[in-house]
């Protein structure tokens, strides 16, 4: 394959005149359009700005190679811009863009086109071909430049694979998180200058198509110094012990002749296996940074968590149904309503089994949560906080506490272990942080966050035994939303012991309210991840339909994910809409005497008609909060 190949010309602008960088962008994004190779432009232009928020995709020397990899790509395909009077594109070197490739990669196992794009990137870094291009007439001269070029050149890794047998002196690695452009400027830009000193280098690549060139164990072995130039991950445990310089990719770009100079000067630190933290991006200062990194710490927590709570959630709607189906609710006692779910056999096993898959999405979360900030040594203590976070009263909210609290207590013991002679160094990983770590963690959750959250669970019953008697429609508005607060946690029970025990003393019109509150979130998020795609990750889209049957079975944790990964935005927009569902009902004084079920137990539900229009009305409020307070997923 040849990169004309992937360059239709109805793609190509040879006067374009962006005004800004997103003007830019959206402009590439048309042009890509027009080749037919996109089947969803919004998913794709999504991509695109997602990947721009990571870090910019302006490599410098008036060059950005921005990139967008997903499902809605049928074929891989390339557009291209000339901007023969530039536009600030925040490019590494601050300089303004001209010459512009888009590239749009599909999301398939199918990798044929990255080695051509690979050459491309390479390309590109030649100052007598860009400025050929620079002066292309015609969008065919455009392609007659680019093949001449591609005639000659070969692939980063197709070079690196033929370099001679010696063991190099210098090693590098490089990636980016999609593994398309900038992981193979980076190899390119590492070799030129390990060249320019007179030094041997070898360079993997970890690119889409997965790693090439592939350092040895004797490679590493005889190695003066590694370059690891990587926005992605990387395996490094392979590095123990030899002097390691960790850095962006784009340094590789960038910055390669002073990392070649850091690296024969052997000014680097030695690297020890489980100690490496993920450098900080520059593009803080472009809204990255912190905000980021704590979101991918999230999002690593909620992507394992996901599966125990569709699975669970799957199986005890399943549960409630069977009993809907077998058992006539109005001709159950009280105590029996309170086991619904579990009163014939089978649905019991079903209940059982999915309640299993769900005592072990806090502790996942959490343990996950803590693995990205400190390692695989943090993952102990967070399982052992997010299960004392599910079986307390800090519920989801303890847990997030706990798997930050878990993964920074492994880097403060890392410190302080690091002041410790070599022999009791070595066996900290085995020995002092998980001892140490679990008992600091387990102390922490105990003492300080399971008594704090106690102590507001105890302060929100006592406010709502004190609002028993005023406004009812207020009173529903609150222990709705309240229902949406945490999903699970300290508001979210004391909301719910208040309407089964309102049952008990025959005030039926709290437990509807209470009910219906639990319901809207997950149906929300459902319909929100169906009419704002652009707002939630893939795996969010895919998992989003599972929440009407978990909604509508009132198994309110369908939401914990979502709420997990952007509580800021999320949790207010369904707190409104569970709020606004729980007044609606108890304005039309709709009743419910079964304290679970959702949907199932519609049968024994008073004024049912008008329960259902709170239940529309307050998912329909809150997936429209959703779609405007969210940002566009990263």
């Amino acid at each position: 394959m040849r990169i004309t190949d992937l360059l239709d010309k109805r793609s190509i602008n040879l006067n374009a005149a962006p005004k800004t960088k997103s003007e830019a962008l959206d402009m590439a994004v048309e042009l890509m359009a027009k080749s037919g190779k996109i089947d969803d432009i919004e998913s794709y232009k999504a991509k695109v700005y997602a990947r721009e928020e990571e870090s910019t995709t302006g490599v410098g020397e008036g060059i950005a190679i921005p990139h967008g990899k997903c499902s809605a790509v049928n074929a891989p395909g390339l557009a291209a811009m000339i901007i023969k009077d530039g536009v600030d594109f925040e490019s590494l070197d601050d300089e303004p863009v001209k010459v512009l490739f888009l590239i749009a990669a599909p999301d398939t196992k199918d990798n044929v086109h990255l080695d051509v794009l690979s050459k491309l990137s390479v390309l590109l870094m030649d100052e007598n071909f860009v400025a050929k291009l620079m002066k292309a007439g015609s969008p065919e001269e455009f392609l007659e430049i680019i093949d001449g070029a591609d005639e000659e050149a070969k692939s980063i890794d197709e070079r690196l694979e033929k370099e001679d047998d010696k063991l190099a002196k210098i090693l590098a690695v490089t990636s980016c998180p999609t593994g398309i452009a900038h992981t193979y400027m980076a190899a390119e830009g590492l070799e030129k200058a390990a060249a320019k000193a007179g030094c041997a280098i070898k360079i993997e690549t970890r690119g889409s198509g997965g790693a090439k060139n592939v350092l040895t164990d004797e490679d590493i072995e005889s190695a003066e110094c590694i370059i690891v130039a990587a926005d992605a991950q990387v395996p490094m445990e392979r590095f123990d012990g030899k002097k390691v310089i960790e850095c962006q990719v784009s340094d590789g770009i960038n910055k390669a002749d002073e990392l070649i100079k850091k690296a024969l000067a052997g000014d680097a630190p030695v690297y020890k296996a489980g100690t490496s933290e993920k450098k900080e991006s520059t593009s803080a200062k472009k809204g990255g940074g912190i905000g980021h990194k704590i979101y991918t710490q999230l999002m690593n927590g909620v992507s394992h968590m996901l599966p125990f709570v569709v699975g669970g959630g799957i199986l005890i709607a399943i549960a409630f149904l069977i009993d809907g189906l077998n058992v006539d609710m109005n001709a159950l006692s009280e105590a029996e309503r309170s086991n619904f779910g579990t009163i014939t056999p089978v649905a019991a096993l079903f209940k059982s089994i999915g309640g299993a898959a769900f005592g072990f999405m806090l502790p996942v979360l959490a343990g996950f949560i803590a693995m990205a900030i400190g390692d695989r040594p943090a993952l102990a203590l967070g399982f052992v906080g997010g299960y004392i976070a599910a079986n307390g009263k800090s519920g989801f909210l303890g847990a997030l506490v706990a798997g930050f609290a878990a993964g920074y207590i492994i880097v403060l013991l890392r410190k302080i272990c690091d002041k410790l002679p070599e022999a009791l160094e070595k066996i900290a990983p085995v020995l002092i942080y998980p001892v140490v770590g679990i008992l600091v963690i387990g102390l922490g959750m105990t003492f300080i966050v399971e008594p704090v959250m106690g102590g507001i669970n105890t302060g929100l019953n006592s406010f709502l035994a004190g609002m028993g008697s005023t406004s009812r429609v207020l009173l529903g508005f609150i222990l709705a939303a309240m229902m949406a607060i945490d999903m699970g946690g300290p508001f979210n029970k004391a909301a719910y012991v208040f309407g089964t025990a309102s049952i008990a003393a025959g005030n039926y019109d709290i437990m509807a309210a209470v009910m219906i509150g639990g319901m809207v979130p997950p149906c929300a998020i459902a319909l929100a991840t169906i009419l704002f795609k652009n707002k939630f990750t893939k795996e969010e889209r895919d998992a989003g339909p599972t929440n009407f049957i978990m909604g509508l079975a009132f198994i309110t944790e369908g939401a914990i994910p979502y709420a997990a990964a952007d509580p800021l935005h999320v949790i207010p927009a369904c707190i409104i809409g569970s709020g606004a569902a729980g007044a609606v009902s108890m304005f039309f004084k709709c009743t419910l005497m079964a304290p679970h079920g959702g949907i199932f137990v519609f049968p024994v539900v008073g004024n049912a008609i008008y329960y259902v229009i709170a239940l529309v009305a307050g998912t329909i409020i809150s997936t429209i909060c959703l779609g405007l307070f969210k940002k566009k997923a990263a």
